[in-house]
């Protein structure tokens, strides 16, 4: 590892114990700054409520840290729209936000569209997921944000246990795990091309990890990879515009979620790398496919699905979102 990464371990890497919620509330009492929540959510009736409610209860009843809290549904088929905005969430629709670019499937692509729509002067993103939510996955990464005016980006740190199954069901539904087996593209894709091209940013335990926070200052300046690349791709810019200084992160305990198949792994592996190769060589892929197989009733099938290779342009070169700025 770099001197310079090991230096950065030790003053940038922290615990969510390390800044109780009245310190969080004083520091943003004093600097003015508002913050909000975003949930990118599709098709999660069954976790998104409890996420908003622990959030409302905690950080805006409780005490006054999150001022704006947003869950952005990306063509929900079940009742994600209307568990949230029961729990207390504000709820916007994906194609409602700037319509005359039509909008394409991919989680990154609601986060860009979710500065249009927010008006903090933090953004956190957290998952629509999460089992067992704790208010602490937000008042980590923003806690440095309010008490460190020169940190500009903030990653959430944690074990993250793979679920094994125990019976027939909802792998979320299983008793047992294992402890520090999940991130599998993580340890697979994402650390290897870090640590082998951007090593400055080897030391993230979790550069994949949904749940981060970052000034709008910044957010708006970067490149949206539509798709799964969107995490890499923040980090990566996040490094190269404002320096590794400027980057934290902060352990805030365990996080379970739902786990996605090998195949649904390798799709995600595919768009990740995708973002890595632009930014390695600003190119463009010769085949942005990925073909995969499933065995079917005469043996081996092909299956083959598009890398997405669209990426959004930084916030402030849209003419919608400079307009609602002058204004």
């Amino acid at each position: 590892m770099l001197e310079e990464v090991e230096r950065w371990l030790s003053r940038r890497s922290w615990s969510v114990t390390d800044r109780p919620p009245d310190r969080l509330t004083a520091a943003k009492r004093a600097s003015g700054t508002t913050v909000s929540v975003v949930l990118p959510a599709l098709d999660e009736e069954r976790t998104v409520g409890e996420i908003v409610a622990e959030i409302r209860r905690e950080l805006i009843e409780k005490i006054p840290l999150v001022d704006e809290l947003v869950v952005v549904d990306s063509g929900s088929r079940d009742r994600t729209a209307e568990v949230a905005r029961a729990a207390g969430a504000r709820v916007v629709r994906r194609d409602d936000v700037l319509p005359r670019i039509p909008a394409v499937p991919g989680k990154g692509e609601v986060l860009w569209r979710s500065l249009l729509v927010t008006h903090g002067d933090v953004i956190a993103f957290v998952d629509a997921d999460l089992k067992e939510f704790s208010a602490d996955f937000v008042t980590g990464i923003v806690g440095p944000l309010l008490t460190e005016p020169d940190v500009h980006f903030v990653k959430a740190m944690y074990d993250r246990p793979m679920t094994v199954m125990d019976g027939p069901g909802d792998p979320g539904d299983a008793s047992s795990a294992t402890a520090g087996q999940g991130g599998r593209v993580t340890e697979l894709m994402a650390r290897p091309l870090l640590n082998m091209h951007w090593p400055q940013l080897a030391g993230f335990v979790q550069p994949l990890g949904g749940e981060y926070a970052a000034r709008r200052s910044l957010l708006e300046r970067l490149p949206f990879p539509v798709g799964y690349g969107v995490e890499l791709g923040l980090l990566v810019d996040a490094l190269h515009t404002v320096g590794l200084d400027a980057l934290a992160q902060v352990d805030v305990g365990v996080r379970r979620h739902r786990h996605q198949d090998g195949q649904a792994l390798g799709r995600m592996a595919a768009s990740i790398y995708r973002t890595a190769q632009l930014r390695l060589a600003r190119g463009h892929l010769v085949r942005p496919e990925l073909t995969q197989f499933v065995r079917g009733a005469s043996g081996f099938e092909p299956r083959t699905y598009p890398v997405d290779t669209e990426e959004r342009p930084p916030m402030v070169e849209v003419e919608e979102y400079a307009a609602r700025r002058v204004a």
